[in-house]
């Protein structure tokens, strides 16, 4: 028995990176998995390859939320994990940040994870309990330039989940915040274009002196969802190798 036997997890932005490694062990930990995304070939193939269920699911949609609630119910029952792991990555400057710009990192990161939480919660009331993982970032507990409407998203993020925290603590749901650091996904090339990116350099300056791999955030929603997490809520879950524990004048190595 794994330790997430029992669990219905509808994971998000679960084709690639932190979401297709959190698929891939709740999967080992013996959830029963549902990978949701916008991109339908990767999440097919994942989820065939996991033998879970795949959703297409664009997380700033209303009804495509309640869609795909309804089609995990039909197939499984209504999910009792939830782990709101889709975003998206701006870099500008604030100067030359279009409207249209902003919106869409609001729209998917914040209205994104606000709409799950909400499709989810009647069902994890219903049946007695539930664990809801709001991915954040660093960017949610301290600034960055040039990332003016993701910082503004994560932080959102951050106090929704405190929120919902208070509100469920009562229903036997418990709701809390993961903040990555720099960790390895196509996340940081995607937003620059396309570009290959080289983060040994910013991994020289982590603390624990590299970057962060997608399976060790996975490890961390792993325990969230599991009941050895059954006394945590509305807190906030860090794996950063120790960067937001310096300032901005301390010097590592």
């Amino acid at each position: 028995m794994g330790r997430l036997s029992g669990k219905i997890a509808l994971i998000t932005g679960a084709a690639g990176g932190q979401g297709a490694a959190a698929a891939r062990r709740f999967a080992e930990e013996d959830a029963r998995v549902v990978v949701a995304d916008v991109r339908d070939d990767e999440g097919k193939a994942l989820a065939d390859e996991l033998g879970a269920h795949f959703v297409h699911l664009d997380v700033s949609e209303e009804d495509g939320w309640a869609a795909a609630v309804a089609e995990v119910t039909e197939v499984y029952a209504p999910p009792n994990v939830l782990v709101n792991n889709a975003g998206i990555l701006h870099f500008a400057r604030l100067q030359d940040t279009t409207l249209a710009d902003y919106q869409r990192v609001i729209q998917i990161n914040q209205v994104g994870t606000f709409l799950g939480m909400r499709a989810v919660v009647r069902g994890m009331v219903k049946a007695g309990g539930g664990s809801i993982i709001n991915v954040s970032s660093i960017e949610g507990l301290r600034a960055a330039p040039l990332l003016s409407a993701y910082t503004a998203s994560k932080f959102a993020i951050r106090g929704m989940t405190k929120v919902a925290a208070l509100e469920l603590a009562g229903k036997g749901v418990r709701v809390n915040s993961v903040h990555p650091g720099m960790i390895e996904t196509g996340m940081l090339p995607n937003a620059l274009g396309g570009q290959a990116v080289d983060l040994t350099f910013a991994g020289k300056k982590v603390p624990l002196g590299r970057v962060g791999q997608p399976e060790e955030v996975a490890q961390l929603t792993v325990f969230l969802a599991s009941d050895e997490s059954s006394y945590c809520t509305g807190a906030e879950f860090v794996a950063d190798g120790g960067v937001t524990a310096a300032h901005s004048l301390s010097s590592f190595g």
